[in-house]
């Protein structure tokens, strides 16, 4: 057991192993509950459709029930569906089973709070002190897996409808949507969402078998997705990740448009209708120069803030703002969607933009002109801070000094993986391809995973 339990994302590691075995989650269900739970309260439980969840799903009840608490599953449901209706519902928290985009030998636990948020770094030290004490890894659990609750998707499934109203009616008739469901939690509601709103879409990879999650599709993997939209001439594409907290969009041309790109969209269009309090937008410091030029245009700025989506959210309630995400697609509606970060709503929040202009998503998009970006993953065997390695320090100072104020090198480990990753910006490919790995290679040396 590692004595930091919570990347950036919750738990996270290769299902069977560590805090996800049977008896490890039912450990993790007891802590929660005991922290963030009251007798007799209820909690909610989904997952995204990988082989492991049962048996995750299990132990995660049955240490809610030694906690006191009354589990209730939704089933195969995204991410922000169980956030959502942890929010509005009267349950003490939600626990997710999901590895987003990892591939599906992975698994996590995404712990949620009643008001839809994840824990703070406090509640999160008070959980892990009873993980490594009073609630190590014990029996295994027992009771079973509870009984899915249908309600519980029809309710999320009204959430999101409201973020299409009158969308089957504004978009031109004629008009295609593919979406990518990734083999994920999007496969459950994805298809049930665009009949109601009347939009003629076709749902691509929306069958998971528990081992094909993200297999060569959704957010990560969009190749196939972009090859359809130009076979079958298309007018949007979009790429769920594997728990639907996140997308990419695919232009009428095949063209990628990343979370930046998307960012781009929204925040120029909230501006032009004069609704985006502060002029700010909230961005992770590894979202494109070319995001914070485009949006300057409109004379809207950029909060930067750490990676991850929790890092994101605290800045828009600290400045009071309505839109923030990150380059991998997870954008965040503000107080309007409680601060969830949710795929299918930023599709939709899109879909609106597009019916009200009339306006092609390449047109939208095409003020955010992507300066070259590099990012390399390093496997790393520790993750000491990059300031005590003087050697991989003197190779980003050379890095920076050829760039100058035409780009930059950002440092970071990844929360859910034993990585590190070395981002080069630059407007030369090549010469920023050659500085990554220049940067990569000290990495290795130093720190480096054996092979």
């Amino acid at each position: 057991m590692t004595s930091s339990i919570f990347g950036t994302d919750g738990i996270r590691g290769r299902a069977g192993e560590g805090w996800l075995t049977p008896e490890g989650a039912h450990a993790v269900g007891l802590a929660a509950g005991r922290i963030l739970g009251a007798s007799g309260a209820e909690a909610l439980l989904a997952h995204d459709g990988r082989a492991s969840a049962t048996w995750l799903i299990e132990g995660l009840a049955s240490g809610l029930r030694a906690a006191g608490l009354e589990p209730r599953c939704a089933g195969l449901l995204p991410t922000p569906g169980l956030a959502w209706l942890t929010r509005s519902s009267d349950a003490a928290l939600g626990l997710m089973v999901s590895a987003s985009h990892n591939p599906a030998h992975d698994n996590g636990i995404k712990v949620f709070g009643r008001d839809g948020d994840k824990p703070d770094d406090a509640l999160q030290a008070r959980i892990e002190e009873l993980l490594t004490g009073a609630c190590a890894p014990g029996p295994a659990p027992s009771g079973g897996v509870p009984a899915e609750d249908p309600s519980l998707r029809s309710a999320y499934l009204g959430h999101l409808r409201s973020f299409g109203s009158g969308l089957g009616a504004a978009l031109a008739a004629d008009m295609e949507v593919l979406v990518d469901c990734a083999h994920g939690a999007g496969s459950s509601v994805a298809p049930l969402l665009w009949e109601a709103l009347g939009v003629r879409a076709r749902c691509l990879h929306a069958a998971p078998d528990g081992t094909n999650i993200n297999a060569g599709c959704g957010s990560t993997h969009p190749e196939s997705l972009q090859a359809a939209v130009r076979t079958e001439a298309a007018g949007l594409g979009i790429a769920l990740d594997g728990d639907g907290d996140r997308c990419i969009l695919v232009d009428e041309r095949g063209e990628l448009v990343d979370g930046d790109g998307i960012l781009t969209v929204l925040g120029r269009s909230m501006a032009e209708a004069g609704e985006i309090p502060g002029s700010a937008v909230a961005a992770t410091v590894m979202s494109n120069r070319a995001l914070h030029i485009a949006l300057a245009e409109r004379e809207v700025r950029v909060v930067e803030t750490a990676v991850g989506d929790r890092a994101v959210v605290e800045a828009l309630k600290e400045h009071g703002l309505l839109l923030g995400g990150e380059q991998s697609g997870h954008v965040i509606l503000g107080e309007r969607n409680g601060y969830i970060g949710d795929g299918l709503v930023t599709a939709l929040a899109v879909l609106q933009v597009m019916a009200r202009t009339g306006a092609p998503l390449s047109d939208l998009a095409a003020p955010y002109q992507r300066l070259p970006q590099v990012l390399l993953n390093v496997p790393v065997a520790s993750k000491p801070p990059f300031e005590e390695l003087p050697l991989v320090q003197d190779e980003v100072r050379a890095a920076e000094e050829a760039l100058g104020a035409r780009g930059r090198v950002l440092l970071r480990y990844s929360g859910t993986e034993p990585l590190a990753r070395v981002m080069v910006e630059g407007p030369d490919l090549d010469q920023i391809g050659q500085l990554a790995e220049r940067v990569a290679g000290r990495l290795r040396e130093r720190i480096g995973a054996q092979a």
